[in-house]
This record gives C-alpha cells, structure tokens and sequence, in this order.
C-alpha cells in the first residue's frame, strides 16, 4: 500500500461526503446490518483464526471475541444510527450584527478521522458507522491479534459502500513503519483518536503531529458511602467488576467508608463465586481475611491503586470522609467512569460536582459507559479529556463548526 496515495482518496473522499444525501447514508448503514447479519458465519470463522491465536484465560481474549449475539448488536447499532437525524448543518448560533452582516455557525464534519486500535474488532464497524454518518472519511488502523476479524468486517463495509464510495474509509495493514508515518500525516488527516492500552494512547500523543483525542483507559472507583445501601452496594460491585473485565468501564478500585468496614463481608461474598482477586489496604483486609480465600485476598502495595486491571482483580480502599474519597479518586482516576453509593443527597451532590470524570455516577454501575447504553447507537470511543469532545462520542462528537457571513457589500474601515 502506498500511504500517501490512500490518504489523498480519503482527503477527497471526505470533501465529497458533504454532498451525499442522508437517504443515501442511511441506505449504506442498512445495507450493511444486512451483510453483517447474512455473513455471520464468515465473520465467526475469520475471528476464530484470530482467537486460536489467544490463550484464552487473558483478557484480551475476550475483547477480540465475536458471537452471533454481539453480531447482531453491531447490525442493530447500525440501524439506530442509520434512523439518527444527520448532525451536519445544524444551526448552532445565529444573530445580526449592527453593521447589517448576519452570521450564522453551522456544524459541520471534522473531514477525515484516524483511528488507531487494539484487539476489538467491533471498533472496524463502530467507527466507519459513526463516521459515515457525520458525513467523515475515516482511516484506521487495526491490532494484529484481530487483523483477520477487521478486514472481514471490511470486506463488508466495502461491498455496502460500493465504488462509489469505497474510499471514504481505509483500513490500513499491519505495518510498523505505516503508523509512523500515518501518525503524522497531518496535511491529510484531521483529527487522531487512538483506543487501546495506557500505553498505545502515549505513544500516539508522544508521536503524533495531528491532533489527538485521547479515550480508552479507564482506572474506576465505585465509592461506598456511609449512608449506602448494603444490597445496592453487592449488586453493584458485583455486576461493574464482573459483567465484562476486560472493558473500560469495569471497577478497579472500590473505596469503603471506614464505618461499613464490616458491611464489607456481605459485598465481596459474591465475588467469590467468580474467583475477583481481591487486594486489600490493611483495614480492609483484616475484615475480610476470616472470611474471603486466602489465595484470592492480598495486602495492597501502592502499585494496586491506580491501576486498570482489565481482569478479574480489584483494589480496595479504606478512607475516613467523602472528601477523602474525592481526593483519593481525583488522584489516581484516568479521569473515565466514578460512582458513588450513597442515601446522602447532600454526598451525591459533592460527589457529582468535585469527581473530575467523563461520566459521574449515582447509585448505579459504572458499566452504562458505553455509546449504545446513552443512546448513541455506538461510540467512536470514551474520551477522557476536556478538549473537543468528553465521555463516549457518537455522531454529534465527530463534528466541529463553520460561520457563514452573509453581507451586502459590507467593507470594514
């Protein structure tokens, strides 16, 4: 492949989108739920290449998994997008100024997206549709431990688009000297977002000269109150740490008040069950030590906290206040998904406004992080920073804005 040549396609791609109809956009994104839904079998075979590979019992096993369940989930996504109004020419501000030109601002597409990822198939069929939508080419560039899983999905993203609009989206090889250059390919590419590891999102920001969003990594605490509801707390727990591990959204840290230290029994029983290997501050391992295995409880070292498991491990933190519960947060958070568990309105209200996260939780888990659990359809990621865009991006994310200045012959003196 020769980059340059495929980034100069996308370029152009992009600035023809412009002028596709929503009819035509949504008609693509229907196509493909459909070949998504009558190649499921090819799909399935192409990902079990990919997973023979995997040792099954590391997380990243399940990210690459696909099933005819998250099959279908990808094909139905694509409809609730497709059904979306188009985020592009919405009129955000309009006013007249006293010299008679009249503004307007305007949205408009981003023009191309890059994407860099890891080990999640789903991503190839997530982004393009998000993309598509907001009227952007996208190139990505997938892991090597789904490479087959991706470019099936892309043989189907190309057979929706047809000639005519195969270009507005790449996916290009599995080639180490193609993402240093394609990282600072900046007179083509508008915008960057890489989704993966801690690590991949810094050596994209370290490396790349366009523009980064930065999303993925997720370090998330649920924080026990003093005033929690003990049956609330075990259901919680229970369902942010096991549901999906190996996601962003899955508890890393539970945080207790020191007054339900003995409520703490209660809320890790379950947690047996699935074997979480539970590390403990001092406190609340002399709690639990009578009563959680042996082989799966351990003192915490300072390296526990802080840390994004992405399997069946979890910290545990004892504190004195909420205060000390923000802080502790606010310290070691990436700044992704923070819950608390409280019956203190005046608590939850603390929490909400002082947590400095994307998305900031009440008495619920922490796994309704996801575009499609907000009503987005999909999401093109988690971003965990304040520039451009926050929390999970759909379609109204990928799109920045214009002014249109209408005069009569108006001359500034």
């Amino acid at each position: 492949m020769e980059l340059e040549v495929e980034l100069k396609k996308a370029k152009q791609a992009g600035r023809k989108l412009v002028s596709v109809s929503d009819k035509d956009i949504g008609a693509v994104l229907f196509k493909l739920s459909d070949l998504l839904k009558k190649n499921k079998k090819e799909i399935l075979a192409a990902n079990k290449k990919d997973l023979l590979k995997i040792d099954k019992k590391l997380s990243i096993y399940d990210r690459i998994l696909l099933t005819e369940e998250r099959i279908n989930e990808l094909a139905d996504g694509l409809k609730t997008i497709a059904n979306y109004a188009s985020p592009i020419g919405k009129i955000i501000e309009e006013k007249p100024l006293k010299n008679g030109l009249k503004l307007r601002k305007i949205s408009v597409p981003l023009g191309v997206v890059g994407v860099i990822f890891e080990a999640r198939p789903n991503i190839t069929i997530d982004v393009f549709a998000l993309c598509f939508k907001a009227k952007n080419a996208c190139v990505m560039k997938g892991g090597s431990d789904c490479a087959l899983s991706s470019e099936i999905l892309m043989k189907m993203i190309k057979k929706a688009l047809g000639k005519k609009l195969e270009n507005a989206v790449t996916l290009l090889p599995n080639d180490r000297s193609v993402v240093a250059k394609f990282m600072r390919a900046n007179n083509y590419v508008d915008v960057l977002i890489p989704r993966g590891s801690a690590n991949l999102i810094k050596f994209v920001r370290e490396n790349a000269t366009i523009p980064v969003i930065e999303t993925g990594a997720g370090v998330v605490h649920t924080y026990f109150d003093e005033t929690g509801k003990v049956s609330m707390a075990e259901d919680i727990i229970f369902n942010e740490k096991n549901r999906r591990p190996s996601v962003c959204n899955a508890l890393d840290t539970l945080i207790i008040h020191k007054s339900r230290l003995d409520d703490l029994k209660s809320i890790c029983k379950p947690l047996i069950s699935t074997k979480v290997k539970i590390f403990a501050d001092k406190l609340s391992y002399d709690k639990l030590k009578n009563s959680y295995p042996k082989e799966l409880l351990a003192l915490a070292k300072a390296e526990n906290f802080g840390k994004e498991y992405l399997s069946l491990q979890m910290s545990i933190k004892t504190v004195n206040n909420i205060q000390e519960a923000i802080d502790h947060i606010n310290t070691y958070g990436s700044m992704h998904s923070e819950a608390i568990i409280t019956e203190n309105k005046n608590h939850a209200e603390k929490f909400l406004k002082e947590v400095d996260a994307a998305c900031v939780y009440v008495n619920a888990s922490t796994t309704f992080t996801d575009g499609g659990e907000f009503g987005l359809g999909a999401e093109i990621g988690i971003s965990t920073q304040k520039l451009h865009a926050r929390g999970p991006m759909g379609i109204n994310e990928l799109t920045s804005y214009k002014w249109l200045v209408y005069g009569k012959g108006q001359i500034r003196k």
